[in-house]
């Protein structure tokens, strides 16, 4: 996969450089790159934003460099991939969109700054992703988020398939707790389930335990969830001991 970013702050993306996305980057599975679209201003004192039409507060990213540093991208890539815009207006990010963006072969990311964007630098977008209902001061991290989350999708980033598949929200629910050594911390002990070496036992613990997670946690995500039979059942025992421990206390 080929990654490329629009940013006035490239030493931003230093990070990108470590831990799981900077093996990636190490044994070629993704080619990381980072354009300064201020490099490409027309105007003496390289300046990439401007007052609004029409008043308002503000400055606004000017289209001007960011095209021609778009037209940088095409002509080192031959394409522009699909071009995500970071954007408050956005889509939601979430695991799903992840999963999808992980199937691409380029991907092309324009991280702006101050108020905005002037409106024509949409056209070259095909998805407007943001994480959330706040604004920061940049794309810069929205951009390293909704990388990191695909590129450990990507085969062999993790170097255990199965390590992305039974993440929260792969799954459709949050992940079931996880133990190690020692069994016994400070009198908090590891469930003997975990121990006893009996695979069925351990897999239907952890599916109860995952959906009694979901169930207090983000109880949302399971109106959509397509349930087995036995998750049905499942379910029902949570909410059943839930219910109970909570007359209890």
């Amino acid at each position: 996969m080929r990654i490329d970013v629009l940013s006035i702050f490239p030493n931003m993306f230093a990070p990108m450089r470590e831990s799981i996305i900077g093996k990636t980057v190490e044994r070629g599975l993704v080619d990381f790159n980072v354009v300064d679209f201020r490099d490409y201003t027309n105007n003496r004192h390289n300046n990439v934003d401007d007052v609004v039409y029409g008043g308002g507060q503000g400055m606004l990213l000017t289209p001007q460099p960011i095209f021609d540093a778009m037209d940088h991208v095409k002509e080192s890539a031959g394409d522009f991939g699909r071009v995500i815009l970071l954007d408050p207006a956005g889509k939601p990010f979430n695991q799903k969109m992840a999963e999808e963006l992980a199937q691409e072969e380029h991907l092309t990311f324009i991280a702006g700054h101050y108020e905005g964007y002037d409106e024509r630098i949409r056209t070259l977008v095909t998805d407007e992703i943001s994480l959330g209902d706040f604004v920061l001061t940049g794309g810069e991290l929205g951009a390293m988020v909704v990388i990191d989350a695909t590129v450990r999708l990507l085969e062999d980033a993790l170097g255990d398939d199965m390590s992305a598949v039974d993440d929260s929200f792969s799954t459709g629910l949050l992940e079931y707790p996880q133990y190690t050594r020692p069994a016994d911390f400070r009198g908090m002990l590891v469930p003997d389930v975990l121990m006893s070496g009996h695979h069925g036992n351990i897999a239907i613990w952890r599916k109860k335990e995952s959906l009694r997670r979901t169930y207090l946690r983000r109880p949302d995500l399971l109106e959509h969830y397509n349930f087995t039979k036995e998750e049905r059942q499942l379910l029902r025992e949570v909410v059943d001991e839930e219910a109970s421990h909570d007359s209890e206390n």
